[in-house]
Parts: structure tokens; sequence; C-alpha cells
């Protein structure tokens, strides 16, 4: 059997790029179709693997201002095609890479992260709070999302099954593709973290600093509070948050893992302002101990025990953010660090393999019964 693994974008190692990492443990002969790469930002257990980009990556510097070229995309996809002799196509996606052109028709499993919320149920989110997109840009981007909404419902109609990150995925996937799927949840490295022997007197958020994230909520509410509050990460929104804050938010940029793994295990508490379909970096403060304050929405309500690694808000405001801040430090959250410990484990990149490999075995036992999987 030959297996082919796609992914949407390959520019840097997130949480998507980790779940490709684990299902590339499993099929480490597996090329790995993409629309851009950047193969010296992957891991070094990615880079192993033969990488077959579209037609895109031929723009010079494209991976710097790739999802500018969203018109492109479904065409750029639909070029992207599978060798002739392909078996079976296993992709992970948060865009339109489920589309990939399939002519044999073989086996599909698309393991989605989100229907691409640009196209969907936040584009409006997009809109309001994206500070350098003109108004031209806005009016492109709405007449084109249509094209590509299209492109996206089609393609995930000859996906064979789906698997969802959470199951508030599970619940979009249904209600934008009408499509069932099974929830497995994505891996999360909490052996490369250790229960913070101290707490600092800061706040941490690591996020990439795009609008739906909504880090001004917490650049908003810290500056008001007076407290210390560490942002790391790089993004479109960065100029407006340096813009507003106050001297208490300090910006850090992109960081190695040392960098964010010293910061998990002595912050006093991890912000979480938006609202994600899963959402990898809760589980890791909690793997360093530390409890999350974080907004009542979204797939932060299956990595997260309120009252007893969390403590939640119910508006997506500043102000609500400040109440929960002022709650905490009140000892509304009575945490125990082991405990957040004990629960990040239950999402252990292993668990994640073996559902994975049953899922393939039960779908699949044709195929997989007997399976060589390759060493994780």
């Amino acid at each position: 059997m030959k297996l082919v693994l796609a992914h949407h974008w390959l520019v840097g190692m997130r949480g998507g790029e980790k779940v490709l990492e684990e299902l590339a443990h499993l099929f480490p002969k597996a090329p790995v179709y993409t629309m851009v790469a950047r193969p010296k930002q992957l891991s070094a257990s990615l880079q192993k693997h033969t990488l077959r980009t579209s037609a895109l990556q031929s723009f010079p510097g494209v991976a710097r201002y790739y999802k500018n070229l969203l018109p492109f995309f479904p065409l750029a996809v639909q070029m992207l095609q599978v060798q002739s002799d392909t078996d079976f196509i296993l992709s992970t996606d948060a865009s339109i890479i489920k589309g990939i052109s399939n002519p044999k028709l073989v086996p599909h499993v698309c393991y989605c992260h989100s229907p691409p919320r640009y196209l969907w149920d936040m584009q409006d989110t997009y809109m309001d709070n994206t500070s350098n997109l003109g108004p031209l840009g806005r009016l492109a981007f709405r007449y084109v999302t249509p094209f590509v909404r299209k492109f996206d419902q089609e393609a995930a109609r000859r996906v064979s099954h789906f698997i969802a990150n959470s199951r508030f995925v599970q619940n979009r996937i249904e209600k934008y593709y009408g499509r069932e799927s099974t929830v497995i949840y994505p891996p999360v490295s909490v052996q490369d973290l250790q229960v913070g022997a101290r707490s600092d007197d800061f706040y941490l958020i690591i996020s990439q600093l795009v609008p739906y994230k909504r880090v001004d909520i917490a650049v908003e509410a810290f500056t008001r509070l007076k407290k210390r509050l560490v942002v790391i990460g790089e993004g479109s929104e960065l100029g407006h948050l340096r813009k507003m804050a106050g001297p208490t938010v300090e910006f850090l940029g992109s960081q190695s893992f040392s960098v964010l793994k010293r910061h998990y295990e002595t912050c006093r508490a991890f912000i979480f302002p938006g609202i994600e379909d899963f959402g990898i970096t809760p589980l890791e403060a909690q793997a360093a101990g530390k409890p999350v304050i974080g907004f009542a929405e979204g797939g932060l309500l299956e990595t997260t025990l309120e009252g007893k690694t969390a403590l939640y808000f119910h508006q997506q405001t500043a102000d609500a953010l400040i109440d929960a801040v002022r709650r905490f430090e009140a000892g509304a959250l009575d945490y125990d660090p082991q405990v957040c410990r004990a629960h990040a484990e239950a999402f252990s990149p292993e668990k994640f393999r073996a559902a994975i490999q049953c899922f393939l075995i039960e779908k699949y036992p044709a195929l997989f019964t007997g399976f060589s999987w390759g060493d994780a």
C-alpha cells in the first residue's frame, strides 16, 4: 500500500504541524503534499519526508504572504495531484487541502482541525478585528470567499471519513459540511514540560497574533490592571497590539521552545481569551502545573476542568477578563499543580497515535490490520 499525507501549508511548527509530525512517525515513507512549504522551519523528522508543493511555491517569497493568495487556493490544490499509484490519502486540514486531486477516488481520511474560520462562521470577526486590511482588501476578501467556500464544501463531500480534533469541531463539521466525524484529540508534548517549582508575578499568553485569537482583550485588560503580561508570538496584529499596550505588557516575539518552557513553568497563570477549535497551549500550561484563565467557549471547555484547572469568564471583553483575574487573585480557583499535570497527560502523543491506529484498522481492516507502523 502506498499512503500519502497532505497538510494545508508547512511554514512552521504549530499545533497542526505537530499532528502531522505524529502521523509522519506512523508512516515514515509517506510523501507530504502541501500548498506552500518552508522546509528549514520544520522539525527534523518532517524534513526527512519528501515534500510535494503546489504551484504557489514558485511565487518569490511566498511563505511571507501566502494567505493573501486565497483566490488561488482552489486552483493550486486542484493542480496538486497525487501520484497514480497512490492507495490511500490521509490529510490534516484547517484550510482546503482536503480538495487535493484524487482521480482514482482512493480512500481519503481527513483529520480536520476546523472548517476554515475565514470562510465560515468567523468571517465577520476577521473583518472587524483585522487592523491591517484596508477597504479594498475587505471588498476583495468578501468577493472571493463564496467561491472558495463552495470549493471547500465540494471537497468535503469527497472525503471518505472525517476525524475531528474536538467535539466543538465535530459540531462545526456537521453544520458546514453535513458530515459525521470521529473525535480524536491532538497530541500534546507533555513530556517536554515539568511542573514549575515557583510562580513569578506575571501572566502569560503564547499565541499567533492574528485577529481571531483576541489577544487585544488581554492587552487592554492588563494595561488597565497595571499587571504584568508576557506575550510570546508573532503575527499581523503585533504592531496594533504594541500601540495599545501599557508599560506592564511585554512582547517577546517568536521564541524557542526553551524560552516557552521557562515561561510556562514560572507564570502565575495562562491567559486564553480567544475561541479555539482545540487549543494546545492551555494544555501545555497545565502540563507545567499552571492554571488557565480563559473565555468559556470552544475547545477550551474540553481541555480544562472548570474549578480545578481553569477559571472561566463568560463575555469576550476586557472587563470580563479583568473581573476573572481579580477573582483568581482573591482565591476563586484553589488549584493543585499536580491535578493540572495529570489532566494534561491524558492528551499524550502515545494516546493520539494509538487512537489513529485503532480508527484506521476499524474503518479499513483490509488495509491496516497487520500493517507495519513506523517507529514513533
